[in-house]
């Protein structure tokens, strides 16, 4: 783990998995440390910004914290996310995995996900716990328009696209959830940390 000044008030956090990057965004939040105004983990760091002289208790949280640990996630509420499985690239990723088209709608909905993190359109949650045989990569050729709602796997991650965007994701259903809305207290309906599960509905 490398320890980061980023500006006048900001500890940028250096890890090797996205394992380690929960556990630095777990330990910092459960501390409830005063000063810390806003923790933005993504694919290998994460970002602890402070008020003014609140980066030592920071580094001081992170030089004991144990990254092979992650605080239990019992009890943890569970976003339910409803999906219809007839995405375009459905047939594509049952052929790729040698899977049936129902194994993979029921190993899609079979699996426990946690957001490691958002990025790319404001609530675009990249979530983890895909299982092995949806590992695949993205599309030869992104399409130039995804659909708002179109559910994904891409690589390690599966997400669902909260407005029409261009992306390469392979594309196995769609959900009405309202995945971002900037009218709500909190827009975004997935944020780093939440665990997840996917439903399939007609």
């Amino acid at each position: 783990m490398q320890l980061r000044r980023c500006g006048t008030d900001g500890v940028l956090v250096e890890v090797g998995s996205l394992g380690e990057v929960e556990a630095v965004r777990a330990a910092v939040a459960a501390a409830d440390l005063p000063d810390v105004v806003e923790l933005v983990p993504a694919a290998r760091t994460v970002l602890v910004v402070t008020r003014p002289g609140g980066a030592a208790a920071v580094r001081e949280l992170l030089a004991g914290a144990d990254l092979a640990h992650r605080p239990g996630v019992v009890g943890d509420e569970v976003v339910v996310i409803e999906v219809r499985y007839d995405g375009p690239d459905l047939d594509l990723v049952a052929e790729t995995a040698g899977l049936t088209t129902t194994e993979v709608v029921e190993l899609h909905t079979g699996a426990d996900y946690r957001v490691a993190f958002c990025g790319f359109a404001p609530g675009f949650a990249y979530l983890t716990g895909l299982p092995e045989p949806l590992r695949q990569p993205r599309l030869d050729s992104p399409r130039t328009k995804v659909p708002a709602g179109s559910v994904g796997v891409a690589g390690e991650f599966t997400a669902a696209y909260p407005r029409a965007t261009p992306g390469g994701w392979r594309l196995i259903g769609r959900t009405d959830a309202p995945l971002f809305d900037p009218r709500r207290p909190t827009p975004a309906l997935l944020t780093p940390g939440d665990r997840v599960r996917f439903e399939a509905v007609r």
